[in-house]
């Protein structure tokens, strides 16, 4: 199936907390402080207007000396509380959280006190002397003040409840006084009012805790993100180095078996041997094709990944699959079936990442199938082919289809069954499948198995990618001086070259390859490997050799691929060949570079070891 490459579980959702104003941090709190202030400093501000409209109204009917005393009262408070906001503001840019909150929430506490007992004062004043209209709306206004402040002061609960019993509470004692003739049924009133806007302060303020608890969160996990995010992305940049680094160590023996093994065939003359040869030739080819999808899925990480869609038949990548998958599935206790295509069926693609999309998808299908079997097949549907891994394994529930294809993703049941991998398989199959523009699906069903498919245009019968070649037998002479600092894969070419024809002058590094030159041998082919445990660049070393011998022809060859000096060659137009170098390939280049030998027969039978 395909549980594949899914994400670690998410991590459980965190409960909201109770409203209080610990549960959020102290940065939080000071944020929660600034609100209330905001809306307290912005009453206070509008008191002198309000009051200035109240003491006019009461003028017209009583004398209101003492009203005049309660709006200059609240000219001087909104002028100081002008100036403490000032000063609120400096100690915000220079204080921590803490310190902030240590200093100013006792100073808004006094603040909301006062006020409240501000808002109060004009009950006191007028009451028993005021009349009914004057004296409701009065009420009125006092009430829609304690409604403003109640939604909005509440962030700091302790702040506008200073306010709320000093202004409102307090003066609901004075209403039998202010209403001497209807206060029976005003007091009710105001008491449901009070009752009222208590319960509406605590919503608020739950509401305004809430608020920056989600933010805080939000904050949290977006952190969590960007830190796993960054892991991710640390780790395969290390992968990649890592395989950039250790592509040449690990290409070395391949290489220098693939080149005795050539030079043995064409030494062989046990038929005997003939088979178990061609079967190691198989064997090589799978190796080198497996070393290559690790470096292409490196490219198509690090975007560095050019796209050449060509035709390519699809039998031979059905008999690949076969190849490499076939001991891995024996070995897990499952049946890997194969339904061959027709001769000339060819889809449109690029063979790298066609090649690394179907070694993902059988690989995942063999990974999370307990029992059973995987079936490989293709079918031809309207102008594609669409190509299809089905299994009988873990399937992937509904939910997890969506999911599925994202990097890092592996669905929860997949993590009991299997813990390799890091849920990158199906989207480097989605992005592959991208980027030659084709397209990709799966058909499942929890715990029934599963089948994904990949769709590709039809095409003309195109080359056969994965056919094992063997060179030409026709002999070459010449001199080629090898340049690797490896001994075993010197012997190898020694042997390969020897077996052609040509003479091998072997070098470890630059002195020991003027050496040869130094000794008036004629060069007519360099090959050189870029890295060398000298430290030696080995792009400079063929130039100079180059240089010093002008009729010779040279290539670089290197088990890196992304190396500087390389892509430097590569722009000069130098060819570079890759490790494990194909021999068919080394044998036409030199057949283009070399001449072949008058007697043709000497030259075949080539040097004994």
């Amino acid at each position: 199936m395909d549980p594949v490459n899914a994400s670690a579980a998410p991590a459980p959702t965190q409960e909201p907390p109770q409203a209080s104003l610990q549960t959020v941090s102290m940065a939080g709190q000071a944020r929660l402080l600034e609100m209330t202030y905001q809306r307290l400093h912005t009453s206070i501000m509008v008191l002198p207007l309000v009051a200035l409209a109240l003491t006019l109204f009461y003028q017209l009917q009583h004398d209101a000396r003492w009203m005049w005393g309660w709006f200059g009262f609240y000219v001087v408070f909104a002028a100081a509380s002008h100036h403490l906001r000032r000063v609120f503001r400096q100690d915000q840019g220079r204080l921590d959280a803490a310190d902030l909150m240590r200093r100013w929430r006792p100073r808004l506490e006094l603040c909301a006190l006062v006020h409240g007992a501000g808002t109060t004062a004009p009950v006191v004043i007028v009451a028993g002397h005021a009349s009914y209209d004057f004296a409701l709306l009065l009420l009125v206004t006092n009430a829609a003040i304690v409604a403003g402040n109640a939604t909005h002061q509440t962030p700091v609960l302790s702040v506008f409840m200073r306010f709320f019993m000093t202004g409102w509470n307090a003066s609901l004692l004075v209403q039998p006084w202010l209403f001497p003739q209807h206060w029976y049924f005003i007091l009710p009133l105001s008491l449901l009012h009070t009752f009222t806007m208590y319960r509406h302060s605590h919503t608020a303020h739950r509401f305004f805790v809430h608020q920056v608890w989600l933010e805080e969160r939000g904050q949290q996990l977006s952190a969590q993100y960007r830190e796993a995010r960054d892991a991710a992305e640390a780790a395969l940049a290390e992968k990649n180095r890592f395989l950039s680094t250790a592509a040449h160590d690990l290409r070395q023996p391949v290489h220098a078996m693939g080149l005795l093994t050539e030079a043995i065939a064409l030494r062989n003359r046990d038929a005997a041997l003939a088979a178990p040869l061609s079967d190691l030739r198989l064997n090589l080819q799978s190796v080198q094709l497996m070393f290559n999808s690790l470096l292409d899925l490196s490219k198509i990480e690090s975007g560095q990944v050019a796209v050449r869609p060509e035709p390519l038949l699809l039998h031979p990548f059905f008999n690949e699959l076969e190849i490499q998958f076939l001991a891995e599935a024996r070995s897990r206790g499952l049946r890997l079936r194969l339904h061959m295509p027709p001769a000339g069926a060819a889809v449109q693609a690029d063979a790298a990442l066609l090649r690394q999309s179907l070694s993902n998808l059988v690989h995942n299908a063999l990974r999370y199938t307990p029992q059973g079997g995987v079936l490989i097949g293709a079918r031809r549907r309207q102008g594609h082919w669409r190509i299809e891994v089905w299994d009988t394994g873990l399937g992937v529930a509904l939910e997890d289809q969506a999911r599925i294809y994202q990097p890092f993703y592996r669905p929860q049941h997949a993590w009991h069954i299997n813990r390799e991998g890091h849920g990158l398989g199906l989207a480097v199959v989605a992005r592959c499948v991208d980027l030659m523009g084709a397209q990709h699906g799966l058909q499942s069903r929890l715990g029934a198995g599963s089948c994904f498919w990949l769709q590709l245009p039809a095409a003309a019968p195109g080359p056969d990618p994965a056919s094992p070649r063997s060179p030409s037998a026709r002999p070459l002479q010449g001199r080629c001086l090898i340049l690797d600092d490896d001994p075993h894969v010197l012997g190898a070419w020694s042997a390969l070259l020897g077996s052609w024809g040509v003479q091998a002058c072997l070098a470890s590094d630059a002195r020991q390859a003027f050496a040869h030159v130094d000794a008036g041998q004629t060069i007519d082919v360099v090959l050189c490997d870029q890295r060398l445990r000298s430290g030696e660049s080995g792009f400079d070393v063929l130039l100079a050799l180059l240089a010093r011998c002008p009729q010779a022809r040279g290539a670089m060859v290197s088990g890196e691929f992304d190396a500087p000096a390389l892509r430097r060659a590569e722009e000069e137009g130098y060819l570079v060949l890759k490790k494990p170098v194909d021999v068919a390939d080394l044998h036409t280049l030199l057949s283009c570079w070399l001449e072949a030998p008058v007697d043709a027969t000497v030259a075949m039978e080539g040097p004994r070891p």
